[in-house]
């Protein structure tokens, strides 16, 4: 029995095959190829392209693979690009796993995880986000995030498969190289390629109520984010979990701290270009991962520096 993990050519569903491939998981990967790499497909694993709203592309995995579980990565997850194209990211991120669900369930799959965002959480009161905390995303990403986690609710509360949301928080870093994030509107490799070039990296507001003005985030190692797919699959195997659980450090980093340890690591002091806020970014967004670790017994295992460092670019 396989893994079905959709996005499984994107930077994140990679590091999962990668990490389920190499403790013994078998894994299928789809993927429109619209952001995902061929290159990042473990060798010898199944590779379909495809949309993942479309019922046809599931119709031929099932038909030909046997598939335990679908973990979902396939998604738009830009919050300034999904302010500007609210159908589209709706049409991936709500209806696709809707889809997504209904096709697994007609084919008998046991297990389904979603993985959904900090950002259904919006601006929390004390900046410190709790599974438990009422939801109000303030995007258009977050609510399509919000509302695919309502539709798999749904599904497991009617008992007819077995789920977990896992809410990431800010994903950096890499395992290898050719596992890297190429994506054009993560700060790490944005940063790191600004530097790298002597230019001076952008930091968009600096007159938040924080510390230092700028944004804080909790970053979360792509590695350790890959771990807790393996715990929650395996959990779920065995018994339910909460409909959603943080993945995170625990943590909190500023943007100026994160851009301070870059320079660091680089040797460079460039000067940083202050831009105006962006529409739908909260002054602080950290985890609170008590949950994960009491049903995952999941704690992030790699630091600042690391991350950094395995920022490849």
């Amino acid at each position: 029995m396989s893994w079905l993990i959709t996005g499984g050519a994107g930077y994140i569903g990679s590091h999962i095959a990668h990490t389920f491939v190499s403790e013994g998981e078998q894994v299928v990967i789809l993927d429109s190829l619209s952001n995902g790499l061929v290159e990042r497909v473990p060798r010898g694993v199944s590779l379909y392209e495809g949309d993942i709203a479309s019922e046809e592309v599931y119709k031929k995995i099932f038909s030909q693979e046997k598939i335990e579980g679908v973990i979902n990565l396939a998604a738009l997850k830009s919050v300034e690009e999904s302010m500007r194209l609210p159908d589209e990211y709706r049409r991936v991120n709500t209806y696709g796993v809707e889809t997504a669900l209904k096709m697994a369930v007609n084919h008998g799959v046991e297990i389904f995880l979603q993985t959904s965002t900090a950002a259904v959480y919006g601006n929390v009161e004390g900046g410190v986000a709790i599974e438990s905390n009422k939801t109000n995303p303030i995007s258009v990403y977050g609510s399509t995030k919000l509302d695919a986690e309502k539709i798999l609710n749904s599904y497991v509360e009617s008992g007819t498969i077995k789920g977990v949301s896992l809410r990431y928080f800010n994903v950096v870093g890499a395992s290898t190289p050719k596992l890297r994030d190429t994506s054009i509107s993560n700060l790490f490799p944005i940063a790191m390629n600004e530097l790298r070039a002597h230019k001076a990296p952008s930091v968009f507001g600096n007159d938040y109520p924080t510390l230092d003005g700028s944004c804080i985030r909790d970053y979360v190692h792509v590695q350790d984010v890959a771990d807790a797919h393996l715990l929650a699959v395996r959990a779920l195997r065995a018994d339910s979990l909460p409909g959603a659980l943080n993945i995170g450090t625990g943590k909190g980093l500023s943007v100026f701290e994160v851009l301070d340890a870059m320079q660091t690591y680089l040797g460079t002091q460039a000067e940083i270009k202050i831009k105006p806020k962006r529409e739908g970014d909260p002054a602080s967004l950290i985890a609170n991962v008590d949950l994960a670790w009491k049903h995952l017994g999941f704690r992030a295992k790699r630091s600042l520096e690391e991350m950094v460092s395995t920022t490849y670019i």
